[in-house]
């Protein structure tokens, strides 16, 4: 099964601030671990720079999980008011608790807001979510609840998403804006990004073919366009 098309969106039980995590980079990795689109299966593999060297994060050490929501999309042919088209990928989490989470393992993840990271001139939304087995998961349910309970810890999140590359010689990336948006605003995007994963994947009524910028993804799948 796929780590990206076969997981659900959500678990079986829960409300809808509760999605499915895919743990791609474990807290404290600095390996940067990602699902391989093309790859059978889409294995989670580490990504290589453009000489093939193996990537690694070198802004520190990561002190969150980092994921992806499964049976999710960010469109490229999707451009945000600010003209920024998808960065192509499922959409990403931070999940903020204070356990590490094993690579490849599947957590029900509360969904508190999110950050919109401008990679490159790709919009890269960044859902952040808390596992709900870590210990502080019954006190935060909110981006206020995470500054209450975690004092500092949005301003670290902001500060990592916007100097992390600033160590390998690139820019700063920017932000759509500094602060995080509510979970609804964040569930909403979601959302989005689901059906946009189904259209992908031709569920939702039309025959599109192969569509921009997903030439070569592997999409054989119980889930979505079925195992040739």
């Amino acid at each position: 099964d796929s780590f990206w098309h076969d997981i659900p969106l959500r678990p079986s039980s829960g409300g809808e601030e509760i999605v499915n995590l895919v743990t791609e980079i474990p807290m404290y990795y600095t390996a940067k671990m990602e699902v391989n689109k093309k790859a059978r299966g889409n294995a989670i593999a580490q990504d290589v720079n453009k000489d093939g060297s193996p990537r690694y994060y070198t802004y520190g050490t990561p002190f969150f999980n980092y994921g992806l929501i499964p049976q999710t999309w960010e469109d490229p042919s999707l451009k945000s008011s600010q003209g920024n088209a998808g960065d192509n990928d499922p959409i990403d989490v931070m999940e903020i608790g204070s356990t590490q989470l094993q690579i490849g393992s599947i957590q029900p993840c509360r969904v508190l807001g999110s950050l919109e990271l401008i990679d490159e001139g790709e919009t890269d939304h960044k859902i952040i979510c808390i596992s709900l087995a870590d210990k502080d998961a019954s006190r935060i349910h909110s981006m206020d609840d995470l500054e209450r309970v975690k004092p500092g810890h949005i301003a670290r999140l902001i500060d990592w998403l916007k100097r992390y590359k600033t160590t390998d010689g690139k820019p700063e990336n920017a932000l759509a804006q500094e602060t995080p948006t509510t979970q609804s605003e964040a569930l909403a995007i979601i959302s989005e990004t689901h059906e946009r994963w189904r259209k992908l994947c031709g569920k939702d009524g039309n025959s599109y073919g192969t569509l921009p910028g997903a030439e070569g993804f592997f999409l054989s799948t119980p889930a979505c366009k079925g195992v040739e």
